[in-house]
């Protein structure tokens, strides 16, 4: 069974910093583009970051470039979420992605349960 486990969510004051880890089990991870996604109360989800499986390529949703970074130990079937200068506005449940699309057009697409990061004073 594919299981993707968040952590390190919390309460944190403007301007901290927080980092996010997510274990993923049951597949080969390596191959995996990783996401993190996250959505705050009354907002749609919204893509935060992604890295792609061997070259490692990253991408960042333009409201987070600077201050967030994403990573992965491919020997730990880890991806981790670095956030700096944390804002009010990035109060959200933050979730972990993994997907895979084969050349055949098969698609695999798993999610995290999700952890709660609040920003606040």
């Amino acid at each position: 069974q594919v299981k993707l486990v968040e952590s390190g969510g919390g309460l944190v004051q403007p301007g901290g910093s927080l980092r996010l880890a997510c274990e993923a089990q049951g597949l080969t991870f390596n191959i995996y583009t990783m996401v993190w996604y996250r959505q705050a109360p009354g907002k749609e989800r919204e893509l935060v970051a992604s890295i792609t499986g061997g070259g490692g390529t990253t991408n960042y949703a333009d409201a987070v470039k600077g201050r967030f970074t994403i990573s992965r130990d491919d020997t730990r079937n880890m991806v981790y979420l670095q956030m700096n200068s944390l804002k009010a506005e990035d109060t959200a449940v933050y979730y972990c992605n993994a997907k895979f699309t084969g050349w055949d057009r098969k698609s695999y697409d798993y999610w995290g349960q999700g952890t709660q990061v609040t920003v606040s004073s």
